[in-house]
């Protein structure tokens, strides 16, 4: 194989109680890349299309993802990178790890699955820490792996893949405005009483437990962030009206996605998903502010490549 396409798709981080940890895979939206094998040692990321990205390798977050990979692989080739970017960077549904996730598994099918996932998170950890300033999985693991995805530990790397519900699909809102990872995290506590700890684990726990068992009411009561939400939900113009919106019209729940300024919720069936979505829009365009909105299911599968 000489070079490969693959489809990278959009996440949602923290699902509300899971800061960090929990996360899940979209199916409508995401970005493409083009990874290919050269003669001339070394990586070149050759194009980037559709948002303005750095094209110097330490700069650029699939950039440093494929160095990393390349490290430790060390073929006696190069490869070039292109990268047709539909996730918005800044946008809360995991335009960073689109790309970071995206071009490991596209290395790795290229030059003949040498790694398994957790390595290949490790990898992509590096590309995502230049955008966030840290290490983190909770939007890579579910791009990497499919679905509903807990990051039981980043070192090592150990990925828990969690059961979706059939019938669950989610709900995206983005308001067209900027919320950068590391100024998001800058906006968090050091510090959290003990008591919204207690609460905050017992609704993961729960959350965790209604996905095995496909509880729908559980899942409702279970999306409930006491800990992140109160903080980063400032950053978020009419957040709480959205919320507020999206719950009247029949949504399990809601809360901010990753790092924001995108609002997810999840809903049961498809039908109801299009009904929140309706409500995302009529309370939305009473605003001065852009948005887009989408609906999806959940991606079981994650990263798709596009040819043989």
């Amino acid at each position: 194989m000489k070079e490969i396409r693959i489809f990278a798709p959009a996440t949602v981080a923290n699902v509300a109680c899971g800061f960090d940890v929990l996360g899940f895979c979209l199916d409508t939206v995401g970005d493409e890349m083009v990874v290919r094998r050269v003669s001339k040692k070394g990586i070149v990321i050759t194009k980037c299309v559709g948002y303005e990205l750095p094209m110097e390798l330490e700069n650029n977050v699939a950039g440093v993802a494929a160095q990393a990979f390349i490290n430790d692989f060390n073929p006696e080739l190069g490869i070039e990178i292109e990268i047709y970017k539909n996730i918005k960077p800044g946008s809360g549904v995991g335009s960073s790890a689109a790309s970071a996730a995206g071009v490991v598994v596209a290395l790795n099918e290229l030059l003949g699955k040498p790694y398994k996932k957790e390595q290949l998170t490790t990898f992509a950890m590096k590309g995502e820490a230049v955008a966030s300033k840290c290490e983190h999985a909770d939007n890579l693991a579910p791009a990497i792996y499919g679905g509903f995805t807990l990051v039981k530990s980043c070192h090592p790397v150990k990925i828990l893949k969690i059961p979706t519900p059939s019938d669950l699909f989610a709900s995206i809102i983005h308001p067209q405005i900027e919320i950068k990872t590391a100024d998001s995290r800058a906006a968090l506590p050091a510090d959290i009483p003990l008591y919204q700890a207690i609460e905050q684990w017992a609704n993961l726990g729960s959350l965790i437990h209604a996905l095995h068992t496909s509880d729908y009411d559980l899942i409702a009561a279970s999306l409930n962030d006491v800990v992140i939400e109160p903080h980063r939900s400032k950053l978020i113009p009419h957040y709480h009206e959205i919320k507020n919106a999206v719950l009247k019209a029949g949504a399990l729940g809601c809360g901010i996605s990753g790092s924001g300024p995108s609002i997810f919720t999840l809903c049961k069936g498809e039908e109801n998903a299009l009904k929140v979505e309706q409500a995302m829009k009529d309370m939305y365009s009473k605003t001065e502010i852009d948005f887009d909105t989408y609906v999806s299911s959940i991606n079981q599968q994650g990263i798709k490549i596009l040819n043989p």
